[in-house]
């Protein structure tokens, strides 16, 4: 169990958690969910003691085992892919680096011997005679082919080290389970196998991730960041926006209820409060308004983004033709004599696994990138949106404010337009 006591953060001011109290038992997988900015990614650096609070405890039993997911790809970058998954369990990695120096000593001793008894017994507990193997099937599970896994880890581009280090976090079935945005670079497949894993996984797992369909998939709870406080809900994330949604009607109504009782009760103190005769019922009233106590609804989390995409102008029948459109990297083709019509109205997925050229394909529509070969034809009065992956990429100047950034694109816009969008995404 993974215990959470009177735990309290803040930040400039801005109170993130205030005593909260909460617990994560072994065979349960809570999905950790709240607004952009709640305090998801706060409280998992808490929780993996990465992070103290201002005040409280974070504690979890004796020699049991806690694996993070970590994001900084470059700090393996020159060891082989197999030893950075099997870093993932320190002390059996700890174990088996001690044991490969004491075999390189030439005067073996007595007391080298006792020490390398004592680290085969380590290695042995930590199921390291196997080690290679489980790191090879979690590689090869996340799409990491086996021609890469004897080779150093900076062979593979950003996105696949990324796997690597969800392999390392997820090898030697660690006891507690810390998986930030674990979906993150990963194709279907990938996601569909990391489902299947944490399925059978027997641990404590607390994950965060934008992927509404991975959450209801995986979690069998929801510990829910809100209110300055974290609430625990049997379920995934629909069946917790279900109860949360619930619960908050039913306590507006109540509110509603005794906001309506206690103007009855004013009115009559009012209408009454000055006869003589009722003022044993004014004064009755007024000891039942003081009995009478509202719940404190603060601001939810509850709130979603609006999105409606709406075309300045309506656009021709036909929006794109691809006719035999072909895009090349120096010698790797990348794409080739793809034809494609779309029409108004299509909403199409681009699927694939990674490095198909999916991304290429958006690019060449989107007039990023210059087909080689072919032509893309856009419609009678059609414009393109495109949104890169690389955020970086698209946001370009980000000494801007958000008003500013969004004017850029479209200098004709009116303020209330502009500032309009922005509160339908949820900026303040």
């Amino acid at each position: 169990m993974l215990t959470v006591a009177e735990v309290t953060k803040s930040y400039g001011g801005k109170v993130l958690f205030d005593s909260v109290t909460t617990s994560f038992d072994p065979g349960k997988r809570y999905g950790l969910t709240g607004a952009n900015g709640a305090g998801k990614s706060t409280f998992m650096k808490i929780l993996a003691g990465e992070l103290d609070p201002d005040t409280g405890s974070v504690n979890r039993p004796p020699r049991s085992r806690l694996s993070v997911l970590h994001q900084d790809h470059y700090k393996h970058e020159e060891d082989r892919i197999l030893d950075v998954v099997i870093m993932g369990n320190a002390r059996l990695w700890q174990a088996m680096q001690e044991k490969d120096k004491l075999l390189q000593i030439d005067d073996m001793t007595d007391a080298v011997g006792m020490k390398l008894g004592e680290l085969e017994i380590t290695i042995g507990e930590e199921n390291g005679y196997e080690a290679e193997v489980e790191a090879e099937q979690l590689l090869e599970g996340l799409g990491i082919e086996k021609e890469f896994h004897d080779q150093p880890l900076q062979v593979l581009g950003g996105g696949m080290r990324l796997r690597v280090l969800l392999a390392q976090a997820l090898f030697g079935r660690p006891d507690i389970l810390l998986l930030d945005e674990p979906t993150n670079h990963l194709d279907i497949d990938s996601i569909r196998w990391l489902e299947d894993f944490l399925h059978n996984y027997q641990g404590v797992l607390v994950v965060i991730s934008h992927d509404r369909h991975f959450l209801n998939e995986v979690c069998t709870h929801t510990a829910d960041v809100d209110y300055e406080n974290i609430f625990t809900y049997t379920g995934a994330y629909d069946d917790m926006l279900r109860q949360k949604i619930r619960y908050r009607i039913s306590q507006e109504k109540q509110n509603a209820t005794k906001q309506k009782k206690i103007s009855e009760l004013k009115e009559f103190i009012q209408r009454f409060g000055a006869n003589a005769k009722k003022a044993s019922q004014a004064q009755s009233r007024r000891r039942a308004i003081e009995k009478i106590s509202l719940t404190d609804l603060k601001r939810s989390n509850i709130q979603r983004p609006f999105i409606r995409f709406e075309p300045k102008s309506t656009s021709g029948k036909l929006v794109l033709h691809l006719e035999h459109v072909g895009k090349s990297f120096e010698d790797e083709v990348v794409l080739s004599d793809i034809n494609m019509t779309i029409t108004r109205g299509s909403k199409i997925a681009v699927v694939g696994p990674n490095g198909i050229g999916k991304t290429t394909l958006l690019k060449c529509i989107a007039g990023v990138y210059e087909p080689d070969r072919g032509k893309v034809r856009l419609g009678h009065e059609v414009t393109v949106g495109y949104m890169p992956q690389d955020h970086e990429e698209g946001l370009g100047d980000t000494n801007k404010t958000a008003f500013e950034w969004l004017y850029q694109w479209d200098e004709k816009a009116t303020v209330e337009e502009i500032r309009g969008l922005l509160g339908r995404m949820l900026f303040p």
